[in-house]
């Protein structure tokens, strides 16, 4: 898995809420388990008209946001069901950093992402980000009066800054575990790969019958 520490790029506004995975990669692209070439198909129902031309009243569609790759959406973004085709559409199309909000409602706490897919998300080289529900509604009015406006996800610092002439920045908490993960470039089998000499020494410990 590539690294990831820092990122600017552009800010894509998809003023959303609970995107579900089947709104980021449709079932009939889910047949194929290559894990290359969903890009494409990234919100394939909103990007294109029935006839197969792109539909250029979607956001991604239209300049600059068509050179996005920095993504900002409402809360709940992710939800459904487990696919990890959407994970991998979202990396294909070119975005680095998603960042959604979490919102408080009648006394419980909704977060900015599903669980399913932030944890894949982590594990594909992509940063979900949660902010506040304030935060995240500067950025849509930053993102509307300065299109193309370009921010920083800077995971070593935890900090979203956007590139205004009076630069705004946003500090955000992750676990620390998955933050270490990402800035290492690790996957779960390279998490475990870090003990492989610990690994290689118990197994000489195992009963033969256990092999």
């Amino acid at each position: 898995m590539t690294p990831f520490r820092s990122h600017r790029g552009i800010l894509a506004p998809l003023d959303r809420a609970n995107v579900d995975t089947d709104a980021i990669i449709p079932k009939q692209f889910l047949k194929s388990i290559a894990r290359t070439g969903f890009g494409p198909q990234l919100f394939f129902d909103w990007r294109y008209l029935p006839d197969g031309k792109p539909n250029p009243d979607f956001i991604l569609n239209r300049s600059p946001f068509n050179k996005a790759s920095v993504l900002v959406a409402r809360n709940n973004f992710g939800c459904g069901s487990s696919r990890e085709h959407a994970v991998w559409a979202i990396h294909q199309a070119g975005f680095h950093a998603i960042i959604a909000p979490w919102q408080a409602r009648e006394g419980s706490r909704v977060p900015g992402f599903a669980d399913i897919f932030r944890n894949n998300s982590f594990k594909n080289a992509v940063l979900t980000v949660e902010l506040s529900s304030a935060e995240v509604d500067k950025i849509f009015q930053m993102v509307d009066r300065f299109p193309g406006l370009e921010a920083t996800v800077n995971l070593e610092e935890q900090r979203v800054t956007l590139h205004l002439p009076e630069e705004i920045s946003f500090h955000f908490e992750i676990d620390k575990a998955v933050r270490e993960s990402m800035l290492q470039g690790l996957d779960d089998i390279g998490t475990t790969l870090k003990h492989q000499a610990e690994i290689t020494a118990f197994e000489k410990t195992r009963p033969g019958f256990l092999s």
